[in-house]
């Protein structure tokens, strides 16, 4: 299985020190070799790192974790490929435009009968059952909403009623944002914390590595990261229920 991570803060925040526990799970304490990407909002605008050599032997990913990008939403993904062959076009996460909006989505499973998903005119460019299934998604949001929508919790909680007949398929645990919403649909496992004042200090759990968030926040500072397993093992992580989701917007839970 691979492994996804995501952000969500009400502050333009860096993900390093989450992102450096992802990295060593990439082919140093955990299988998934097979490639990674992250994506990085930064107002409408995103930037996007992908490499299908293992993060934690990746050039790429080692200057990801050293280079402080700051943003209000992150995916990030680890892949133990399953469906579709080692290459960038099936690395995760993938990003397509829907009402003049980048979205970006990440997924974790495997899916029976996915080629009969119709996509429409969102087409898959590599060969995964990942890619398709979004595609699927956002298909079935445009013919949906057929102009930009007005509540935007409404359209994440069609997702997850979407989300629910994907998982029927098989496990599909999944990450979706639009830059300014993030949402986590839980299949098997995800876990996820927010971080606010008083702040304390967090380890990891891939590697010694310690951080003080008290000298990295203000006390207006609100942060959750949404993560496959626990990444840290001095703190206190949720987990989602399998056919459960949540629904985060600056930093704060909405659903």
């Amino acid at each position: 299985m691979c492994e996804l991570l995501g952000m969500s803060a009400n502050v333009p925040t860096d993900i390093c020190f989450s992102f450096a526990g992802l990295v060593r799970r990439g082919g140093g304490t955990g299988p998934h070799r097979d490639g990674w990407g992250i994506t990085f909002y930064e107002n409408k605008g995103c930037r996007t790192f992908k490499d299908p050599q293992p993060s934690y032997e990746s050039p790429i990913a080692r200057l990801v974790s050293e280079y402080p990008i700051k943003s209000c939403a992150v995916v990030a993904h680890i892949r133990q490929a399953n469906r579709g062959r080692v290459s960038l076009e099936n690395t995760h996460p993938f990003t397509r435009e829907l009402w003049g909006r980048h979205w970006t989505y990440a997924h974790n499973g495997q899916l029976r009968g996915y080629r009969g998903l119709e996509t429409g005119s969102f087409r898959p460019v590599g060969e995964t059952d990942s890619e398709k299934a979004f595609c699927w998604l956002l298909r079935s949001l445009a013919a949906r909403y057929t102009e930009t929508p007005r509540s935007w919790p409404q359209v994440f909680r069609h997702v997850a009623e979407l989300s629910h007949e994907l998982r029927r398929k098989g496990v599909f645990n999944m990450l979706l944002s639009d830059g300014r919403y993030l949402m986590a649909y839980c299949s098997t496992n995800l876990f996820w914390i927010t971080r606010r004042a008083p702040f304390g200090k967090a380890r990891l759990l891939d590697q010694d590595v310690e951080i003080d968030f008290r000298k990295q926040t203000t006390p207006n500072d609100v942060v959750t990261v949404i993560a496959t397993q626990p990444l840290t093992g001095n703190e206190t992580w949720q987990r989602i229920a399998p056919g459960d989701w949540r629904l985060f917007y600056l930093g704060e839970r909405r659903v």
